[in-house]
């Protein structure tokens, strides 16, 4: 009689174990981040994110028709801006002809089924390299969300699906849904970084948009550790996006990734929304310096760490190793 129960025999091969698998990936799964820049024909290499690219628009729209062929179907984009365009006020933001104005306009001429989610956040355009406009030693909360509503307007008069707040400014997805719905937008959608935690996981993105907190002739927070998420907490998490989906959210997120997974699964039972999952930069640089050196295989813990997050609780993982899962996946 023992054992009773063999739980092998659902073990015994391929065909049995993909019969009870109990969560599945697809390329539909994935939102591909996009690195964009100034100028014609142009892709720069980041260092410390092998295979990712800085691209100009030309080159962005190639690639995103690459993406929607392989089935991807969602494109988070951000956008590195001249030095001469930053200030304290990030109006460069909501500049009707800026680059990522631009970049909305030209993926969604050339691929329209693409979903475009642009990054609702001042420190691309920002002269300290914050989230938002500082003020008296601080990023202010207030008077940012009025910059951030004037940006996402702009990314939705310019074609945008979604609009994506990372910067973590209290009450902002309110504003940005009154904003959005007063220009006539009702259709366009939020999905909001709602946990999005301090973390020293997100050096290569500042690598790529040159976005980490700088230094300066004023006094400015050193770090982003007033708005984004202390890392020790956990109900904090649910709180803030509990709040988000009460001010209008139709999409949150955790962010980052393989570290949290608690905190998505905290987050999917709480919400009655979609949950995203940003795989951030350090983590896909972690696993791209550890295959260099032979510790590692890359494709193998790429798929598995994908399909951990997935099983956590994501409905969409926003990820620099959408395209090279998604190959992999067609070859199924």
């Amino acid at each position: 009689m023992f054992p009773l129960h063999r739980g092998r025999r659902l073990r015994v091969n391929e065909s049995i174990r993909s019969l009870v698998r109990e969560t599945i990936l697809s390329p539909s799964d994935f939102m591909f981040p996009m690195f964009i820049a100034e100028g014609e024909n142009i892709k720069v290499a980041i260092p410390s994110m092998p295979g990712i690219f800085r691209r100009s628009i030309d080159l962005t729209v190639e690639e995103v028709k690459e993406l929607f062929a392989l089935g991807i179907r969602a494109v988070n984009i951000y956008v590195k801006v001249s030095e001469d365009l930053k200030d304290n006020t990030g109006k460069e933001a909501w500049n009707k002809y800026g680059l990522m104005q631009q970049a909305i306009r030209a993926i969604k001429t050339a691929c329209p089924e693409m979903i475009v989610m642009p990054d609702v956040a001042l420190d691309p355009y920002s002269i300290y390299g914050h989230d938002g406009i500082i003020a008296n030693g601080d990023v202010e909360n207030d008077s940012t969300n009025d910059a951030l509503v004037k940006m996402a307007v702009s990314h939705a008069e310019a074609g945008a699906d979604f609009v994506a707040p990372s910067d973590m400014m209290d009450g902002r997805v309110l504003r940005l849904r009154e904003g959005l719905d007063k220009s006539g937008f009702h259709n366009v959608g939020i999905m909001s970084y709602s946990a999005k935690y301090a973390s020293a996981f997100y050096g290569p993105f500042r690598d790529a948009l040159d976005s980490a907190p700088r230094e300066a002739d004023v006094v400015i927070p050193k770090d982003k550790k007033t708005y984004q998420m202390d890392y020790a907490n956990r109900i904090e998490a649910v709180k803030e996006a509990l709040w988000d989906v009460e001010e209008g959210a139709d999409m949150v997120m955790v962010k980052p990734g393989i570290a949290y997974l608690d905190i998505v699964r905290e987050v999917k039972n709480a919400v009655n929304v979609p949950v995203t999952v940003f795989h951030v930069s350090g983590e896909y640089a972690m696993i791209k310096a550890a295959a260099e050196r032979g510790w590692l295989d890359n494709d193998k813990i790429m798929m598995e760490q994908l399909m951990c997050i997935k099983r956590a609780g994501a409905s969409l993982i926003s990820t620099y190793f959408a395209k090279e899962a998604a190959v992999i996946l067609n070859q199924k």
